[in-house]
């Protein structure tokens, strides 16, 4: 049974944000990343244990590209909590 995939409202604002900042630079990156990382959420579903664990118990991290990791945790279905730049301070 595939499990429903949520994006947390704070993790579209993290993608929203990422992607605007690089959008202003190379808009043809950010269309490339924000793809990226929705196919590797959409994925999410099928595998949801493919990527490691999270720093967070409880958490899972993918990590999208060598800038971009994404937050997400497996329950009764996958919530994707966050995407971070690798430098930023987490958790």
């Amino acid at each position: 049974m595939m499990l429903p995939l949520l994006w947390h409202p704070e993790a579209l604002e993290d993608l929203e944000h990422i992607v605007d900042f690089i959008e202003a630079r190379n808009p043809r990156a950010a269309q490339r990343l924000s793809a990226l990382i929705r196919d590797t959420a959409d994925r999410l579903p099928d595998h949801p244990y493919v990527h490691r664990p999270g720093r967070v118990p409880g958490t899972r991290e993918a990590v999208v590209h060598p800038n971009y990791i994404l937050i997400y945790r497996v329950a009764d279905y996958i919530e994707v909590m966050g995407v971070l730049h690798a430098r930023q301070p987490y958790p």
